[in-house]
């Protein structure tokens, strides 16, 4: 990597860091921190919400999977695709109804708090693990591409995420991802047309590409383990207290269905772009093996990025993956402090609790950083992300959302079902192999993690529903969600104006460095060139919106 990569890095780390700490300020109370006042853009959330999903597996996790895989990698983002739809239709706009700052401010109302509080301390034991996976691709990108330690890697992007994290609360973390979303969106369209040149255009990656490669689904990723994991995506996007954050933080069901749909249209389309690189790439050097794979992706870039662009888009991955890590930061410090410290101290003002939450998201980070670091120890970024998911995915989530809809379900039978599939999948995954000499491959894995909570759920809904069981517990949920209102935020439209503005610039600067490398590209130079100029565009057509028109009436118009 050359001097002006390595500039490019440095002036949009510096840019991405401005951005997110221009909010140092917003945070006045609770509900500004952590929800960024409760009115914020449907198409703001919606993107953050795809960026936090998104990035977290696409660079490292699918690209290693696109590599040796092919097309399956595809198939496995359908389903996806799918969730968000009926996220959108369904389960998005009945979590904005609760008017709950986080998803444990919701259990609390419906389940009570002795099943909050151990729900929630099993979120954040499981959050360390899932931060810690995300922090980890986002080091094994730089390792790749530089040649940085990936140690020291984890450590200083580490800690660079929960500063801007902990300073500026959620509209650090929107504006960054929406920022993100635009540049690698730029980044890859130049990349993917580079790369097909590359190996002689499509026809010659087609012939090339191994037997099989373009197959919907092999033998490690079945058709049932789509089904298995489609269902994941379903529990986890719908569940995931870092994502409920995206459905609660905007004003109304209709703007948190567009959130969902969003997400869903988002997740068509991308998977069919973002995983052409690693699968050319196995066409051009068909020799990674073993973790190398986790490194496809960068690779590609690096053969065929002009000078700068590989810089850029290296921050884009940086920053995009990040955005993973700083979104359950955030929501985490936020139960932390909203949830736990508040009921200890009840009369704690907003200032205090901010602070509480700004200590927290330091204290997490760190746990995150060690975490990252233990990845390798645990059999690679694949077998980390794939069994926390299986292990976790339904056992956690799915409970207190089938509460959404359910008048019998009680906050005995979602702690039970959550503590049984938690049990029964642990021992499966580290007990089974060494005791009876036998464990589960991808597919049984994922299904039976998914499976289990689903059955039990349904069984006690059958049960309470012929038993005519009371439902004492919904009622009085139905009476506080009645009784609470929306706290007034003088700041929320001036937020929202502000973030906008912030976003425009951000892209607008971005679209000028890239028309800059245009410059000095050898190769793509016009095709760089018309990127930077439309993303240059872009920005000053956000800001131009953001300047003469309230939000309200920029969102309508979008």
């Amino acid at each position: 990597m050359g001097t002006i990569d390595i500039a490019v890095i440095l002036i949009f780390t510096l840019l991405v860091f401005v951005c997110g700490l221009s909010f140092s300020k917003s945070g006045k109370n609770m509900k500004s921190f952590f929800a960024a006042g409760g009115a914020l853009p449907w198409w703001m959330s919606g993107l953050s919400l795809f960026m936090s999903f998104f990035s977290a597996g696409t660079f490292v996790v699918w690209g290693s999977i696109a590599y040796s895989s092919g097309w399956v990698a595809i198939t496995i983002q359908t389903t996806m695709c799918i969730a968000g739809v009926l996220i959108g239709f369904f389960i998005a706009p009945k979590w904005q109804k609760t008017k709950a700052l986080t998803a444990a401010e919701f259990i609390t109302d419906r389940l009570g708090y002795s099943t909050q509080k151990i729900y929630t301390y099993l979120f954040l034991l499981i959050s360390i693990f899932t931060t810690g996976a995300f922090l980890y691709p986002v080091a094994k990108i730089v390792e790749v591409s530089t040649g940085f330690p990936i140690n020291t890697s984890i450590i200083v992007l580490g800690i660079l995420i929960l500063i801007y994290t902990a300073v500026g609360g959620l509209w650090a973390v929107i504006v960054t991802d929406v920022l993100q979303f635009v540049v690698l969106t730029a980044a890859v369209l130049i990349v993917v047309p580079l790369s097909l040149d590359k190996i002689g255009g499509m026809n010659n990656f087609i012939s090339q590409a191994p037997e099989n490669f373009f197959a919907l689904v092999n033998e490690e990723y079945t058709w049932g383990f789509m089904i298995a994991f489609g269902l994941y995506n379903l529990f986890f996007i719908a569940g995931n207290w870092a994502y409920v954050q995206r459905y609660t933080s905007v004003a109304t069901p209709k703007d948190a269905k567009k959130v969902g749909w969003l997400f869903g249209g988002l997740y068509l389309v991308s998977p069919l772009i973002w995983m052409l690189p690693p699968m050319i790439y196995r066409v051009l050097n068909p020799e990674l093996g073993g973790l190398a794979d986790e490194g496809a992706y960068l690779l590609m870039c690096k053969e065929v990025l002009p000078v700068g662009m590989l810089g850029l888009m290296l921050g884009g991955m940086i920053f995009a993956t990040s955005s993973s890590v700083n979104t359950t930061l955030n929501i985490s410090a936020g139960v932390l402090a909203n949830d736990v410290y508040k009921h200890f101290r009840p009369n704690a003002d907003g200032d205090r609790l901010v602070k509480v939450g700004r200590m927290a998201t330091i204290f997490l980070g760190v746990l995150t950083i060690i975490v990252a670091l233990l990845v390798p120890y645990m059999g690679g970024i694949v077998e980390v992300v794939m069994s926390l998911a299986a292990i976790t995915g339904g056992a956690m989530f799915l409970p207190p959302m089938w509460a959404l809809f359910s008048r019998h379900q009680t906050g005995k039978s979602a702690l039970i079902v959550t503590v049984i599939t938690l049990t029964i999948n642990a021992f499966f995954k580290f007990l089974a192999p060494t005791l009876l000499n036998f464990s589960f491959d991808r597919a049984q894995e994922m299904g039976f993690g998914m499976g289990i909570p689903i059955v039990l759920l349904a069984a006690f809904e059958i049960y309470a529903r012929t038993q005519n069981t009371t439902t004492v517990e919904y009622d009085n949920y139905q009476l506080k969600v009645t009784q609470k209102t929306s706290e007034a935020e003088d700041d929320a439209a001036s937020g929202n104006k502000k973030g906008t503005r912030v976003i425009g610039i951000g892209v607008a600067l971005t679209g000028l460095m890239i028309l800059i490398l245009s410059f000095i590209a050898e190769t793509g130079a016009i095709l760089v060139g018309s990127m930077g100029f439309l993303v240059m565009l872009l920005g000053s057509f956000i800001i131009f919106k953001a300047t003469k028109k309230d939000p309200d009436q920029m969102v309508q118009s979008n």
